[in-house]
């Protein structure tokens, strides 16, 4: 198998603010660390490529090349990208 690098692609990003999201629903998330059983609770979203993705608080929200917009966990974000 051979290995591939990922082209460096320019995107713009900032820290979720109220404002960026496309909408706010209703979604499932667990109740607790260590606790069975699901909880409702209402979340901004983004619809993306991909279809609707909830948005957490410090994620990162990116526009891509082409417009696209999706949230990024903020771990992720830093091992991904670099500012410049």
């Amino acid at each position: 198998m051979s290995k591939w690098r990922k082209k460096p692609v320019v995107v713009e990003a900032e820290v979720y603010r109220v404002g960026l999201e496309d909408g706010v629903d209703f979604t499932y998330e667990q109740i607790a660390p260590n606790v069975r059983g699901l909880r409702r609770v209402k979340k901004p979203y983004i619809d993306t490529l991909e279809g609707r993705m909830f948005i957490s608080p410090g994620d990162y929200i990116i526009t891509g090349v082409q417009g696209e917009r999706y949230p990024c966990k903020p771990d992720i974000f830093e091992k991904t990208y670099e500012k410049v």
